[in-house]
């Protein structure tokens, strides 16, 4: 029998949780103050916001045919290998995805470099894009490297090496952005974006280095359960990259499928900003030329993009589960304890409801001084957060049933469930955006389209696959209630705060001082009426961290 790691315990699936949450919000929230401070740096802006966007869609398309699949794949074929103690069989996995890899990542990165004019050019039709893609181009192979590391230990259930490196790299990036952007002030947006970029690919560098250090520093207690590992049939090198692919491109589809929507989400947004402005925006008159077109298509995109980083940031909270779901559920698979797998993927959608509703009306109602506080040279489109908001729900459930079906083997269906939700994404944007009074609000609405359609296949397919233990008035009525009442007191308290503070303090700091108020009431009043409801029972508090002193103090209060 293969020997445990000496002296080690395995880190429990909340933990891991834990571990990616923190993670993901310390990510997260420097992406979104880098994003704020360049929007803010004179000649960025929004249209510097839109070629930023443009190229980095396009750097994610590729990044989802080259990698994006990675941690997750490697993860369930070294979670199934470690599972039954094969730890040799897991890092033969490991050695072959690392040589395969590096390669696809090599090919995309020089396929980005040379071919950005002409994406940029026919495809996207922002012409200024193309350098932000030559920028991020070395970052592809830098990050195919770094996914395989990352999903290796993700299998081994250790999320410190995913989590550590992506905030360091986060912190790389987030220096070296405004640094970059800030050098090159009065310049083009489109040279100032590129120069972000440029940090992008600088810092997924220095995190493959310190990647490379975390995992010639773990292998001194790894080497001791290879070596204890029976021996079995060694794969060949094309036998082990089949065997590889065969996980990793099923698994890898849905974020193909979604790199292909944004392409297409960007095509479509800007050919169709095009015609509603060569139709007459209100306010505008005369007949643009080609280039007002490009620089309105771009200031538009960009101001979407806004509107992105924040709802990016509030699905971090559920980034724990999307994560740490998959290898553990394929391990209890592997053991046979699906009853126990079963439970954990009901778990983990009853806390992705709790924790991304609050969010979303949240940011409904405290759009307009959000936008305020944070882009106060470039404020607009903060209506289109609302309605982001809206698709918020759906995106993070999405993410938490996903995991749950791949973990579960039902590796095909979040793709096709994507790819529906896709196609009726492209012939939304299409008919709406296009229509001068609909705009850019179109891509929005679309966007919630699409994530409900994706949402209602998935999750027919989660729930005739296995039983989902809950109620309905758990895992929608209750938490509907105290997202409400925590909405209202949240718009409330923000309107009386502002109406205080606004004579002694000016408007912008009135409005950020009121806004950062009531959004701790708010939260600090959710939680109170999720413990008071009885949405989470006892036993399932005691699983959550600090679980125990929550359930302590129900029971004395």
């Amino acid at each position: 029998m293969a020997k445990e790691l000496p002296a080690q315990k395995k880190p429990s699936f909340m933990n891991n949780v834990l571990i990616v949450l923190v993670a993901q919000l310390a990510v997260k929230f420097l992406g979104m103050i880098y994003r704020l401070v360049i929007t803010n740096i004179p000649g960025f802006g929004d249209a510097g916001n839109g070629f930023y966007s443009a190229g980095y869609q396009v750097y994610i398309f590729l990044l989802a045919l080259s990698s994006q699949g990675i941690p997750s794949s490697i993860a369930k074929l070294v979670s199934e290998r470690a599972a039954v103690g094969d730890h040799r069989g897991a890092h033969r996995i490991f050695r072959s995805s690392l040589v395969l890899f590096g390669l696809i990542g090599l090919f995309f990165g020089l396929f980005l470099f040379f071919g950005a004019d002409v994406i940029a050019t026919r495809i996207i039709g922002l012409p200024g894009a193309k350098y932000t893609m030559m920028a991020l181009s070395p970052a592809l192979f830098f990050v195919c490297v770094s996914s395989v590391i990352r999903g290796y230990f993700q299998g081994l259930q250790d999320m410190k090496a995913t989590s550590g490196t992506q905030v360091l790299e986060q912190i790389f990036n987030c220096t070296l952005t405004i640094v970059i952007v800030l050098s090159l002030s009065g310049m083009s947006a489109e040279y100032m974006a590129a120069g972000g970029h440029a940090a992008t690919s600088i810092s997924c560098f220095l995190s493959l280095l310190f990647l490379i250090g975390y995992y010639f520093w773990k292998m001194r207690a790894i080497r001791p359960m290879i070596e204890a590992s029976p021996e079995s049939a060694p794969l060949g090198t094309f036998a082990a990259a089949g065997r590889i692919l065969s996980v990793a491109i099923p698994i890898s589809l849905s974020s193909i499928v979604l790199a292909i929507n944004r392409i297409v989400d960007t095509a479509t947004i800007t050919r169709g900003i095009k015609v509603a402005f060569r139709n007459g925006i209100p306010g505008q008159s005369g007949i643009p030329s080609p280039e007002a077109l490009v620089d309105e298509a771009g200031r538009l995109a960009g101001m979407l993009s806004k509107s992105d980083t924040l709802i990016n940031l509030a699905l971090a909270l559920n980034t724990g589960f999307v994560i740490a779901l998959l290898p553990a559920v394929t391990a209890l698979i592997a053991q046979g304890k699906k009853e126990e797998a079963y439970k954990r993927v009901s778990f983990s959608l009853l806390l992705s409801v709790l924790i991304i509703l609050p969010c979303a009306l949240g940011l409904m109602v405290l759009a307009k001084p959000v936008y305020g506080l944070l882009y106060p040279n470039a404020p607009d489109g903060w209506m289109l957060l609302v309605w982001s908001a809206v698709a918020l729900i759906f995106t993070a459930m999405n993410n938490t049933i996903y995991s749950a079906l791949q973990g579960i083997g039902k590796i095909f269906v979040p793709a096709t469930g994507l790819l529906c939700g896709g196609i009726a994404k492209a012939l939304l944007n299409i008919l709406l955006i296009r229509q001068t009074n609909i705009n850019i609000y179109g891509a929005v609405l679309s966007s919630i389209a699409c994530q409900a359609i994706s949402f209602l296949i998935c999750f027919m397919v989660l729930n005739h696959s296995m039983p989902i233990r809950m109620k309905g008035i758990d895992l929608l009525v209750k938490p509907l209630i105290a997202g409400g009442v925590m909405a209202l007191a949240a718009w409330g308290i923000h309107k009386g705060l502002c109406l205080i503070l606004a004579s002694f303090l000016g408007q912008y700091l009135s409005n950020a001082l009121a806004t950062l108020i009531s959004i701790v009431i708010a939260a600090l009043l959710y939680l109170f009426l999720i413990l008071r409801l009885g949405t989470l029972s006892r036993e399932e508090l005691s699983e959550i961290p600090m679980g125990r002193k929550l359930v302590r103090f129900l029971k004395e209060s």
